[in-house]
């Protein structure tokens, strides 16, 4: 997968088949989108694009109100890593300020998508909404197709349970421990990606040994506080664990690790954590009882199949 950091960088690509959108989570109905345009480039002898954004645009335009307190599913390199396992082609990573989200719909068509990237397909989702006040959607595209030299598609909606799947209720099920819940709106398990650090187990006594996993990005959402049952992967090595999410003295979070096969482990490798389940609620280390639960969930995670 190619990344570009301007539409200037991307111009050279072939009869592109482009979307856009923040794509947090790249969850099951982006997914859908990513499909679609894997398939519409191999009619066209094209390419996939998306066009996303950095920051996520509620964090320029409402910094005091939605943006302020705005978690995502995913750091940046976690987004990349997912997109392309998902087949996409490019990536067009767009440094969203203020006088940007003053383009207009049509300039947005006009300029970037005709005028630089020459799409081929514009394909957005169900209720997709872009442009200056988010006056843009897909009755408008569909009626530009002509005059600016592409086709035009909207994807439905996809349910899960028979619930309309967003980033919004995926961040919902994160923040509130209902994991399995996020991981089939995903269609992929939570991620964080992180280097280990800081052996603590000396400090979590009787405990097998605990590695802290630092976060890149502070404004990544995570699990409600708990333990739960994870899988750790790294180059040439997998294992089962379990994931600690902490409340510390100064009520921030924290994420401590167990890894329960440590061959071939080495800390000073990046790894990813995928959240399976959680298996039991808050723990207070200064909580003598709480020993005796983290020993329990070791038992109840080695005995799951996953």
């Amino acid at each position: 997968m190619k990344i570009f950091n301007s539409f200037e960088e991307a111009k050279n690509i072939i009869n592109p088949v482009v979307t856009t959108g923040s794509f947090d989570g790249v969850h099951i109905g982006h997914k859908t989108i990513l499909n679609r345009l894997s398939m519409l480039a191999g009619k066209y002898n094209g390419e996939s694009v998306l066009i996303t954004f950095d920051p996520h645009p509620r964090k320029v335009l409402y910094p005091d109100t939605a943006g302020k307190d705005l978690k995502l599913i995913n750091s940046q390199e976690e987004k990349l890593d997912l997109l392309e396992k998902a087949g996409l082609d490019n990536v067009i990573i767009v440094n969203f300020t203020r006088e940007f989200s003053k383009i207009t719909s049509e300039q947005f068509v006009r300029d970037l998508l005709h005028g630089i990237l020459h799409a081929k397909v514009v394909v957005v989702g169900f209720n997709h909404h872009f442009g200056f006040n988010k006056e843009g959607n897909y009755k408008q595209l569909w009626e530009w197709q002509e005059k600016y030299e592409f086709e035009a598609e909207e994807i439905p909606e996809q349910e899960v349970y028979h619930e309309t799947v967003s980033s919004t209720k995926i961040r919902q099920a994160i923040s509130e421990g209902y994991i399995q819940r996020a991981n089939a709106y995903l269609d992929h398990y939570y991620i964080i990606k992180g280097r280990p650090e800081n052996y603590l187990n000396q400090q979590i006594h009787d405990l097998p040994l605990f590695v802290q996993i630092p976060l890149t990005e502070e404004c990544k959402i995570l699990p409600a506080y708990g333990i739960y049952a994870v899988s750790v992967e790294a180059e040439f090595f997998n294992s089962k664990g379990m994931a600690i999410i902490l409340r510390k003295k100064d009520n921030k979070p924290e994420v401590l690790l167990n890894v329960f096969d440590r061959t071939n482990f080495d800390s000073a490798n990046k790894i990813t954590i995928s959240f399976h389940k959680m298996m039991h609620g808050a723990v207070n280390f200064s909580d003598k009882s709480a020993i005796a639960k983290v020993k329990l969930a070791i038992e109840e995670i080695s005995d799951l199949i996953y």
